[in-house]
């Protein structure tokens, strides 16, 4: 049996009364207190996520740019010094690779941050295609990824730095902020659908950092499963369900990541080109259960006796108090108020197609 993985994290995770679980080979928080109280603590105050699993990889060179525009489905030119963008890497079939941040540091220097469970993967998709002015290097062992969100993230980081935090707007970074006298790049980017900062450092000040955001009360400690419920109802996709080597970034909702009118020939583009114009052959969609029972990941969805698709994850939503999911279903049942069934164990319990996102933050 492979030993799991840990984050230099993990040595304080009993302190603040983890309870860890095997998520893709690494021993992670699944919960601190609860999984409800920590998903209401990011919808209404903030909560702190170790995120240090995932995978961050250095692209530099003269031809990152080019580079770039051939291995991702965004287009990479748009970015400017101290933005970033969320893309897909896809294969010739047009199957996802991943999805990712991308984050322009400088003309030649970038940093893509990729997906705990696909870190080798990716890392040796990206080195089969490099060229020659590119260079390519993981270094996601030595960073820690925390990410603080909710709306009293930026109150609460505020404290810890001189850097005016209010500056960094959605999508974009800093790098070299000081945190409690610790370097880090700070970017406004999160996986809740709350407002909130991601924060890489050196994983030699992971552990002082995560305890000083942590004196702040209104802050409290949050594992994965939060992570999880906070990210669905807020209609984001992950790795694994709702995206796949099998299911292209437009049949899982994320197109507006996909452009297919930029001039170079990135890896899936006729594939992706043809569904923008013709259609997806599936679509992801909202369901919410009529009958009880909530829908779970890899559950079957029918018609009548036709199978049109399945459930890539359900839950009871914690927010809205429903029992809801997001289901890849063949387009032609995907209209709204569509009636549709789910097989949950032996039973098959009624379910309609609802308008995702099931959650946005309330605007300011």
């Amino acid at each position: 049996m492979t030993e799991l993985k840990r984050t230099p994290l993990f040595e304080v995770y009993k302190d603040y009364g983890a309870k860890t679980i095997d998520f893709g080979g690494w021993d992670l928080p699944v919960q601190f207190s609860s999984i409800k109280e920590e998903h209401e603590a990011v919808r209404t105050k903030a909560g702190l996520f170790d995120v240090s699993h995932m995978g961050e990889i250095e692209v530099k060179g003269k031809d990152s740019l080019a580079y770039l525009q051939k291995m991702m489905t965004n287009d990479i030119s748009k970015l400017k010094d101290g933005g970033a963008q969320y893309t897909a890497m896809c294969y010739a079939n047009g199957g996802t690779v991943d999805d990712l941040l991308v984050y322009k540091k400088a003309d030649e220097d970038y940093l893509l941050v990729v997906n705990a469970s696909n870190i080798e993967k990716d890392f040796d998709w990206l080195v089969s295609h490099v060229t020659e002015e590119v260079e390519v290097t993981n270094i996601s062992d030595s960073i820690a990824q925390l990410a603080i969100q909710g709306p009293l993230a930026e109150q609460a980081l505020q404290k810890l730095t001189n850097t005016d935090l209010s500056e960094i707007k959605f999508f974009k970074f800093k790098e070299n902020v000081e945190i409690n006298g610790v370097a880090a790049l700070v970017s406004r980017t999160g996986y809740t659908g709350e407002d909130g900062f991601e924060i890489y450092c050196l994983k030699e000040h992971a552990v002082e950092l995560w305890n000083a955001i942590l004196k702040d009360e209104s802050v409290v400690p949050c594992g994965l499963g939060a992570r999880d419920t906070l990210r669905f109802e807020a209609n984001l996709a992950l790795y694994g369900q709702e995206l796949s080597k099998d299911i292209t970034p437009l049949e899982a909702g994320i197109g507006f990541a996909v452009k297919t009118n930029k001039e170079e020939d990135f890896f899936g583009k006729e594939v992706l080109k043809d569904q923008k114009e013709n259609g997806v052959p599936r679509k992801l969609v909202g369901i919410e259960m009529i009958d009880k029972g909530i829908p779970r990941h890899g559950y079957e969805v029918y018609v009548g006796e036709e199978l049109i698709g399945e459930v890539t994850t359900g839950t009871q939503s914690p927010t809205l108090k429903k029992n809801i999911g997001l289901a890849l279903l063949k387009k032609d049942f995907t209209e709204l108020e569509t009636e549709v069934e789910v097989q949950v164990r032996k039973k098959r319990l009624k379910a309609k197609i609802i308008k995702t996102p099931f959650y946005q933050r309330p605007k300011n």
